[in-house]
């Protein structure tokens, strides 16, 4: 007689109790930084651009559980919750949106210029691209070094059409730098769909052309988006070259603060919202009793102080002194046309 086999239930729960906080803290504090500064912005407290992560927390948040302190990362301009997720603090990032002294760029880097020696985070660049070369020549510089260090090079998927990826895809895979590749692919170049913008809209397939392995990732789960970039980093480390990611995702905003985003249907932005990573593993850690709902609300009551308290030193803190104004870009002495 034929027996019915059992079903067994999925295992959800693979990582200790503390690394399914710290992914939701950092989530968290993006989310919560990013709704800050959207605020901050209609008050006129931020000038210029502005380029939030919101909907685009798991992927900061499983980079920054996979990589090695000392792994170099460079991204493109929509860099705060990256910034964010590798330590820099809550004060010096919205101190540098203020445009004050005590930013993490002295306030002179703005919203779209991050940068840490400390952290190894060569931040976030203005030119669509132009940060995927860099990236690889960072590589380079490991490489030559001769440290185990990877270089994670993120971009865009309005970035992956740039000439500059296929240049760098091939020099690294020739030279075989250590370096991991991550399209961040939220759906929209600007206002423009991938599927607008070539026959190929699996990004990840370009790697295919140097032969370079390169796979899909689920952008909205911070766990899948951990494994992936533990895969990669580990490939790239060991000296068998660069690895493309994929990593599909989505902003709930529009491309900057000027942009309604009337290009995509609420019923698109719906579907995203249902997957929304923050409440997915909300609602994992509560559902398999990783902790609690008043450990949850001790995150949540922490990282909002946080944030209050983020702004509160921004708006207390100094704009740049004028006699800096060449201090960290060019000396004065180099410009002689330029007068007191």
């Amino acid at each position: 007689m034929a027996t019915r086999a059992k079903k067994v239930k999925k295992k959800i729960v693979n990582y200790p109790q503390e690394q399914y906080l710290d992914w939701y803290a950092c989530m968290l504090r993006v989310r919560k930084f990013e709704e800050r500064a959207l605020m901050m912005y209609s008050k006129q407290k931020i000038r210029g651009f502005l380029h939030v992560y919101i909907g685009q927390e798991a992927v900061c948040a499983g980079i920054k559980s996979a990589k090695r302190i000392e792994d170099p990362l460079i991204t493109a301009y929509r860099q705060h919750g990256i910034a964010l997720a590798l330590g820099a603090t809550s004060d010096a990032c919205m101190a540098e949106l203020f445009g004050k002294s005590t930013g993490i760029n002295k306030g002179k880097g703005g919203s779209m210029h991050f940068f840490s020696k400390e952290l190894r985070y060569f931040g976030g660049n203005g030119i669509v691209g132009a940060q995927i070369p860099i990236g690889a020549g960072i590589a380079l510089a490991e490489q030559y070094k001769k440290t185990d260090n990877v270089s994670i090079t993120m971009f865009g998927d309005g970035a992956a059409r740039q000439g500059a990826l296929h240049e760098t895809f091939n020099m690294a895979m020739t030279w075989k730098l250590p370096v991991v590749f991550v399209c961040e692919n939220n759906g929209y170049a600007m206002g423009t769909s991938v599927e607008r913008t070539s026959n190929v809209d699996e990004l990840y397939k370009l790697g295919w052309s140097y032969e370079m392995p390169s796979e899909p990732v689920d952008g909205m789960n911070p766990m899948a988006v951990h494994e992936a970039m533990h895969k990669a980093l580990a490939h790239a480390r060991s000296g068998k070259g660069p690895y493309l990611l994929e990593i599909k995702t989505y902003r709930y905003r529009g491309h900057s603060v000027s942009d309604p985003a009337k290009y995509r249907s609420k019923k698109e932005l719906e579907a995203y919202k249902a997957k929304d990573p923050i409440h997915l593993l909300e609602s994992i850690i509560l559902q398999e009793k990783i902790a609690s709902n008043e450990q949850i609300s001790t995150i949540q009551k922490s990282i909002h102080q946080e944030i209050d308290d983020a702004v509160a030193f921004a708006e207390a803190s100094p704009l740049p002194d004028p006699a800096e104004l060449f201090t960290d870009n060019y000396l004065q002495d180099n410009y002689p046309f330029i007068k007191d």
